[in-house]
């Protein structure tokens, strides 16, 4: 681990201000991504801005009838808080599906949709990776590549966003909000706050230098069955290889999907709205959803993994909407 200092501000507009003053400041808060990627010198930031004593570790309702999420809030927290688990049961489902208890007590919502790539090769700092060093190539291409990204990749990059959290967001119309080293602030939507890699797969979200998540906000509660489902390669601790969140109800006697959001395809959380508000139908969905994938050799797998996730999630849900 390189050298670097450190300090501790009081509130979010000296912590913005502080990482805009030393180039290369990085944020930290529990630290569950951040330190592995320190003392495998994937990062080396120079000066390290510690959040966790600027008070964004309630969540509360909001105006509107939601409820804002402090950028701090342990996942452990978030996922058990009665308001999530009786409204955004979604939410919740996906926390406890991820990492382990230990990560969760000390994960917050800001680390948790920053968290970066698990790409093997991102980790191999002896092998060529864009994202972590731009212009050297991609080493998954033409890799080992079975969990990787089968939508919304480039030539630059495949791999894929590791986080549950941020596809139960992305379900939820979420909202992210941050303020700038300056004290500005605004409100990003969920949906465009993670990048597509394109050219350049090391600019990961909207984010810009020295600015800070300050929370999530989510709307007001939409009701419905609301059901995570995660396949992996094993039972816990893994990433996913697809997950699905799902909001549905029934609507004159069938099923209908109101929101649906994917996890272990792409480089941020995938959405795609043309296959809401549909009838149920399992494969017209995976149809739409599907549309313009490019699988490798090793991860086609994932086409007919899709429509049997899907098809029991939805299963799932007749079953809860029944009851």
């Amino acid at each position: 681990m390189k050298a670097f200092t450190y300090e501790r501000p009081a509130s979010a507009a000296e912590a913005a201000a502080a990482a805009a003053r030393t180039p290369g400041s990085k944020f930290i808060a529990g630290g569950t991504n951040l330190l592995d990627l320190m003392k495998l010198q994937i990062e080396t930031p120079t000066h390290l801005v510690d959040v966790n004593n600027i008070g964004l570790d309630r969540i509360e309702p909001t105006d509107q009838g939601g409820l804002r999420i402090g950028a701090l809030v342990r996942n452990t927290d978030l996922a058990a808080d009665p308001r999530i688990r009786r409204d955004y049961g979604v939410l919740s489902r996906a926390i406890v599906s991820g990492a382990s208890g230990q990560l969760r007590n000390k994960a917050t919502t800001a680390g948790n949709l920053l968290q970066r790539t698990r790409c093997p090769y991102f980790y191999d700092t002896d092998m060529p990776c864009n994202k972590r060093s731009p212009g050297m190539g991609c080493a998954a291409i033409g890799g080992l590549n079975a969990n990787h990204a089968i939508l919304g990749a480039s030539e630059a990059c495949i791999a894929t966003h590791p986080s549950d959290m941020a596809v139960a967001m992305r379900v939820l119309d979420a909202a992210v909000e941050a303020v700038a080293p300056g004290g500005a602030t605004r409100s990003i939507p969920i949906a465009d706050f993670h990048r597509l890699p394109g050219d350049t797969p090391h600019v990961e979200t909207v984010l810009e230098p020295g600015e800070l998540i300050t929370a999530v906000t989510l709307p007001k509660p939409r009701g419905g069955v609301q059901l995570y489902r995660k396949v992996r390669e094993r039972a816990s601790y893994a990433f996913a290889t697809v997950s699905v969140a799902l909001i549905a109800r029934i609507e004159e006697g069938r099923l209908t999907v109101d929101r649906l959001a994917f996890g272990g395809l792409a480089h941020k959380p995938w959405r795609v709205e043309q296959a809401e508000r549909t009838d149920a139908n399992p494969d017209s969905i995976a149809d739409i959803v599907l549309a313009g994938a490019k699988p490798t050799q090793q991860n086609a797998y994932k086409l007919p993994l899709v429509r049997r996730t899907l098809s029991a999630t939805l299963e799932h849900a007749r079953e809860g909407a029944s009851r």
